[in-house]
C-alpha cells in the first residue's frame, strides 16, 4: 500500500482535495486499497479552506509517506518554518513530492526546486521566476515532472498530475479507467499548453464557434474560408469580417494555431512520425509544419518533441 501524505494550511484552496480524489478512484477500480491517503498539517486538528470549511488533519511527524503532495492556495501565501522543514525531510525521505498550482511557491521555498524545472499556474508564473532564480519556469505547461519533484498548473491540472501518479504506478489502463469514472478527460500530456487556441480566441458569436468546432474536427481537410462560411452559415466575405472582428485573427491564422496546437500533442505521444503527424494535422508537409512551429514557439517540431522525450 502507497501512502499519500496531502499538505494544507489555514486558507488552502478547497479545490485542491480533487486532487486526492484521483486516489479514491484508483482503489475503487482496481477493488482494494493500494493508496492510503492522509490529510496533514503543521499541527494537526481543523484547517479552515478557502471556501470556509473546515478539514480535520494530522500533525507532522515520523511517518514516511511514499507521496507527498502541497497544496495550493489562491494566491500566493509565505510558508511557516515548519511547513518548509516538512518538505525538506520529504524530499529524503518520500519517493516523490508534489505541488500543483501556488503550492510551487513552497517547494521552492523550501530549495526542493533549486536548478530544477517547475510550473504554476499562468498568472503566478513570472512572480516565481523572479523570486527564485534558481529554477526554471515552464509556464506553458499542465505538469512538470524533474526527478521526484512534480508540479502543475492551476488547481484542475493537480488532476492530471495524479493521474499520471496512477498511471505510472498501476498502468495507462487503470489511469484511463480513473479518468473515466471521475469523468475528466484522460489525463493531458505534460507538455501540453495551458492555453487552448479555441479559449485564446474567444469568439463571441454561436457562429464563429461553430465554424472554429468544425475545424478542430476536421483539421484534415482543406478547410477553405468557403467552407468554414458554410459552417458558419455566413457568406465567404460576411464570415472573414466577422471571424477578424472577433477574434482578432484571419480564419487561416486561426486554423494553423488549431493545426500546431493538435500537432503538438500528437509529437508528446511519440507513437507518429513527423509526416504522419503533418498529414493528419492538416500541414500536408513537414516543411510546412516546421514553419508553423516556428512562427508559433520560436522551435522546430524535432525540437519540441526531443524536449518532450526528455522531460
Amino acid at each position: 500500500m502507497q501512502h499519500v501524505g496531502f499538505v494544507v494550511f489555514p486558507n488552502f484552496q478547497a479545490m485542491g482535495l480533487a486532487v486526492i480524489s484521483t486516489f479514491e478512484f484508483a482503489n475503487l477500480a482496481k477493488g482494494e486499497q493500494l493508496y492510503k491517503v492522509a490529510l496533514l498539517s503543521e499541527t494537526g486538528g481543523l484547517v479552515r479552506s478557502s471556501l470556509g470549511f473546515s478539514v480535520d488533519t494530522e500533525a507532522f511527524g515520523d511517518t514516511i509517506f511514499d507521496t507527498v503532495i502541497i497544496a495550493a492556495a489562491v494566491q500566493v501565501a509565505e510558508p511557516t518554518p515548519g511547513l518548509i522543514a516538512f518538505v525538506r525531510q520529504s524530499v529524503r525521505t518520500a519517493r516523490r513530492v508534489a505541488a500543483p498550482c501556488t503550492g510551487a511557491f513552497t517547494l521552492a521555498e523550501a530549495g526542493a526546486l533549486d536548478g530544477r524545472r517547475a510550473t504554476t499556474h499562468w498568472r503566478f508564473a513570472r512572480e516565481l521566476r523572479a523570486r527564485y532564480p534558481k529554477l526554471k519556469v515552464e509556464e506553458d505547461r499542465i505538469f512538470v515532472i524533474d526527478g521526484p519533484i512534480w508540479t502543475s498548473a492551476g488547481v484542475t491540472a493537480g488532476i492530471d498530475l495524479a493521474l499520471a501518479m496512477v498511471e505510472k504506478d498501476l498502468g495507462a489502463e487503470t489511469a484511463r479507467t480513473v479518468a473515466r469514472r471521475m469523468v475528466v478527460y484522460h489525463r493531458r500530456s505534460g507538455g501540453q499548453s495551458q492555453f487552448s487556441t479555441l479559449l485564446e480566441l474567444e469568439p463571441k458569436s454561436d457562429r464563429i464557434q461553430a465554424a472554429l468546432d468544425h475545424a478542430s474536427r476536421n483539421l484534415k481537410s482543406t478547410l477553405s474560408v468557403e467552407e468554414l462560411a458554410a459552417a458558419a452559415a455566413l457568406s465567404p466575405r460576411q464570415f472573414s469580417r466577422v471571424f477578424r472582428a472577433e477574434t482578432g485573427r484571419s480564419p487561416a491564422k486561426a486554423i494553423e494555431q488549431l493545426r500546431v496546437e493538435a500537432a503538438r500533442v500528437l509529437m508528446e505521444q511519440g507513437r507518429l512520425s513527423m509526416e504522419a503527424i503533418a498529414e493528419e494535422t492538416g500541414f500536408v508537409d513537414r516543411e510546412r509544419m516546421r514553419r508553423a512551429f516556428l512562427r508559433r514557439f520560436g522551435q522546430s517540431p524535432q525540437a519540441i518533441r526531443r524536449n518532450s522525450h526528455a522531460a
